[in-house]
């Protein structure tokens, strides 16, 4: 098949190839002979591939729990559950595979200062799969088959999410390099995990036996909540002042900002979900206590999302007319999105108020857009390109971060 020249255009962010007579090597012909080899696909499959699960999955719940809903839509959801859910499977095995065949690549993944913080994307995918089981997939397979379903996904996903918690952020503090300005917006994802275990545990709430399993159960989730909520306000304020006193940085970094909306819309998510099933486990004034707590503390969490939404979204335009070269990272544009759609939501139904109704419904109106865009640029540049498939140049961690 002959050897390829790989080298980087740093202005587009696409992979170029040369033969070694110096002939340049059309990118469908690249392609071909990329993917040709046996496993190729599975070689240089990184963790962030669980991303497009997230962002599939929860367009699919958040039109579960929209405060308005159309003729159709449900059916709509279901049919994007049903897509998120094969697409889960086929991933989880792909990667299985790649771990048993590609060691030294999985051990790359973990001690790179970048990449290792994508690892929260696989409980994450895991947990908004099942609660899209429950939510939507009962319609299909039936409730008591959806319940037991979820409630694999979501101890696995919050086993995982848990490790990811301590694991990632200890690989950081004792291994990885670290340069000035590194905080980037993915330094979130191992440690929202929890915060999805919360939400989606709330849902399981009323199928747990009364008692001691339930009241433990709500606690747990309000545990995960506080761990999750705590870590997020920490990493928050290192990457406002990375922006503050280094700037924008590399274009390729700009779509992690909108990562920042994920524990956001998440914790208003599961503020309000568990203080609307906190009557299950608790009664009286703790129990009524819990439900304001999800609005008063949505309400300030929202205004701050906003703000954070408005700066991201300059930042992106302003990126986007300079050149925005495509990656999984695009897939920040839709699961954290869709949490403050949720979020938006649960406002909704426990104060009444039209505007967050609208509010729903205009952000998931985005976030269906969003998800279309890119998706089809996913699926264009995976398997018409082949290029998502190709060995990745590693980022350093300032390029990673927006400062190189």
């Amino acid at each position: 098949m002959g050897t390829l020249l790989l080298e980087t255009d740093q202005e587009h962010g696409v992979r170029k190839a040369s033969a070694p007579n110096g002939r340049t090597v059309p990118r469908s012909r690249l392609v071909l002979r990329r993917l040709g080899a046996p496993g190729e696909m599975f070689s240089n499959l990184t963790p962030n591939w669980f991303a497009t699960i997230m962002g599939t999955g929860i367009v699919a719940n958040a039109a579960a729990t929209l405060p308005l809903q159309f003729p159709g839509l449900r059916l709509a959801a279901t049919l994007v559950w049903g897509l998120a859910s094969v697409l889960l499977l086929l991933l989880s095995a792909a990667t299985v595979v790649h771990w048993i065949r590609f060691c030294d690549t999985v051990l790359g993944h973990h001690n790179h200062p970048v990449m290792a913080h994508f690892y929260g994307a696989a409980p994450m995918a895991l947990l908004t799969i099942g609660a899209g089981t429950l939510l939507l997939g009962k319609d299909v397979l039936g409730e008591p088959l959806a319940l037991g379903i979820d409630v694999a996904l979501w101890t696995v996903g919050t086993l995982l999410g848990l490790a990811c918690a301590v694991a990632v952020p200890y690989l950081q503090f004792t291994r990885h390099e670290r340069g000035s300005g590194a905080a980037f917006g993915g330094w979130l994802m191992p440690v929202v995990p929890p915060m999805v275990s919360a939400a989606t545990g709330a849902l399981l709430l009323p199928y747990v036996p009364a008692g001691q399993p339930r009241l433990t159960l709500l606690m747990a989730a309000y545990a995960m909540f506080g761990l999750s909520l705590v870590a997020s306000v920490i990493i928050i304020t290192l990457i406002w002042n990375r922006l503050a006193t280094h700037g924008i940085g590399a274009a390729a970094a700009v779509p992690t900002l909108w990562i920042v909306l994920g524990p956001l819309g998440q914790s208003i998510t599961a503020a309000n979900l568990l203080g609307g099933n906190a009557h299950l486990a608790v009664s009286g004034g703790l129990a009524r206590a819990m439900e304001a707590f999800g609005v008063l503390l949505g309400v300030p969490v929202l205004g701050f999302a906003l703000l954070w939404a408005a700066l991201a979204g300059a930042i992106t335009i302003r990126t986007a007319r300079r050149g925005l070269p495509f990656s999984l990272t695009w897939w920040s544009f839709t699961f954290p999105v869709g949490t403050c759609v949720t979020g938006l939501s649960g406002l909704a139904a426990h104060t009444h108020l039209a505007a967050f109704s609208v509010m729903a419904v205009a952000g998931y109106a985005f976030l269906v857009l969003a998800w279309l865009v890119v998706a089809v640029r996913t699926f264009h540049a995976s398997v018409i390109e082949g290029t998502l498939f190709m060995a990745p140049v590693a980022p350093t961690v300032g390029e990673a971060a927006g400062t190189a």
